[in-house]
């Protein structure tokens, strides 16, 4: 797990000074930082004309050290600093005197005639929009569409939040260090950072124990070990029985959910439809029971079955108060509960009458616009994903190109699979029923929202331009078959 996680910016400036504690000089780790940064320039291109844009503080100082080694090695290398040499403190001021070559004003002309450049600006930590020279260097980079190589972050991305201060460039690659920062995998930050490349520059492992990150990118070592794959002596039966809520008009929507229910293993799926729209949903996929349900009461009589364990509630349900009530009902019913899309937002008036009505496992699955209508919080996504768990009870799956999935004790994590394709109708329905699949066979919602994410934008990276939702579960088998075999490798190597 330790290899999924993500440092805010205030803990690895703590993993930082606990290196130095430890015994590592903090300018040994500034010379890894930048042997680290010069070997990723040398592995991409041949020497070729590079300017260094060095910044006032410890960014710069790596850019001092890039400058050296590049030059070293017989590249044509040009420093511009923001700033003057002599305000330079610590150990950037060190590797400034060990720069041999001129230092000149920061200004667009540096880059004329350098087609790569070397963005030593500012780090993860910048909290103030860029302005002045760092501005004006930024936009002339980008405008001109120089190959950028970025130290740490780009500049102008906030570490933390992904949010783009000002201005920020386009970066090929970005190498950081020991760990990635959230920005790294946030929109709009994730656009800017290119091909990420973290170094290991000597900060020990043992730091995080201290530290405690509650941040990840999404990933299987997060939730593999845990995964509901079919056992020898399994059936039907144990592997879960979902209940899809079928809305009487969008019925295509719950039946892409149930289909993505039993494609990721659930034993069983019953789509809960209005009488009127039984036909519809019964000459659909023969393998999904269909149960005519007439009013709320209804409904609670099925979920009185007590092998129906968990229930998906709000793709094509409508926004009517028969589906405020299915919902109450289904919270109220002792089974975990997925709430989607409509199940979300028919509650916009009375959002208080849902928080107050979870108090089982449950997992919400609201894009952005969902997410307004029902919490009032600010922050940058992780943090305002962690504040409606909390405030809940419920796990959170804030969805987007940088889907969040947040639980009440305060973990979150980033999804960084996926690709624009994802942008369909339907394609949300697939991902809730995925993870009512998940949850049917007893995977808790953090995990089962966690690992239906990341193979809901797997199954997109696979299947490329031209996707429908329809595609998504038609291909889950392959990408099942992928995941099974890093499992079993996983199994043997321990």
């Amino acid at each position: 797990m330790a290899d999924n996680v993500l440092l805010r910016v205030e803990e690895m400036y703590r993993a930082d000074a606990a290196a130095v504690a430890g015994g590592v000089a903090s300018l040994d780790l500034m010379e890894a930082a930048g042997t680290a940064i010069a070997g990723e320039i040398r592995k991409r291109w041949q020497p070729r004309p590079v300017v260094i844009l060095a910044g006032p503080g410890n960014n710069g100082g790596d850019g001092f050290v890039v400058a050296r080694l590049l030059s070293d090695d017989g590249w044509p290398v040009r420093v511009a600093l923001l700033g003057k040499a002599e305000n330079l403190k610590g150990d950037a001021a060190v590797n400034a005197e060990r720069w041999q070559g001129g230092v000149e004003s920061l200004e667009p002309g540096i880059l004329d005639d350098r087609p790569l450049a070397v963005d030593a600006l500012f780090g993860a930590g910048l909290t103030r929009p860029l302005e002045g020279p760092a501005l004006e260097i930024v936009q002339a980079l980008n405008l001109r569409k120089l190959d950028c190589v970025a130290v740490d972050i780009p500049s102008g991305v906030h570490g933390d939040s992904g949010e783009i201060l000002a201005a920020a460039p386009q970066a090929v690659v970005t190498v950081t260090f020991f760990r990635p920062k959230p920005g790294h995998f946030l929109m709009p930050g994730r656009e800017l950072t290119g091909g990420l490349v973290v170094a290991d520059i000597g900060i020990p492992d043992g730091v995080l124990k201290d530290i405690k990150p509650r941040t990840y990118v999404n990933g299987p070592d997060l939730w593999l070990q845990g995964f509901p794959w079919p056992d020898a002596a399994g059936h039907k039966y144990s592997r879960g029985h979902a209940v899809v809520c079928g809305g009487p008009e969008m019925t295509g929507a719950a039946r892409l959910a149930a289909l993505s229910a039993r494609r990721l293993g659930a034993g069983l799926v019953t789509i809960a439809t209005p009488p009127e729209a039984f036909a519809v949903y019964a000459v659909e996929e023969p393998g999904t029971l269909i149960k005519a349900v007439e009013d709320v009461a209804a409904f609670r009589d099925l979920l009185d079955d007590p092998r129906k364990n968990a229930v998906l509630i709000g793709p094509g349900a409508g926004l009517t108060e028969a589906t405020a009530q299915m919902v109450l009902a289904a919270l109220d019913a002792g089974k975990a509960v997925v709430i989607d899309a409509d199940g979300l937002s028919v509650f916009a008036d009375a959002p208080k009458t849902l928080i107050e009505s979870i108090t089982g496992p449950c997992l919400l699955t609201p894009h952005e616009g969902e997410f307004k209508r029902l919490f009032s919080v600010d922050g940058d996504k992780p943090t305002r994903a962690r504040a409606a768990a909390k405030l809940t009870g419920a796990v959170v799956l804030l969805k987007g190109a940088d889907t969040v999935i947040a639980d009440p004790e305060g973990r979150a994590v980033i999804n960084a699979s996926g690709t624009p394709d994802l942008a369909t109708a339907g394609s949300g329905d697939v991902l809730a029923g995925m993870a009512l699949g998940l949850i049917a066979q007893g995977m808790d919602p953090f995990d089962a929202g966690a690992a239906a994410t990341w193979l809901h934008g797997a199954l997109a990276e696979d299947i490329g331009p031209g996707l429908i939702a329809e595609d998504l579960p038609a291909k889950l088998p392959g990408i099942l078959r992928q995941l099974r075999s890093t499992a079993d490798t996983n199994t043997k190597d321990q």
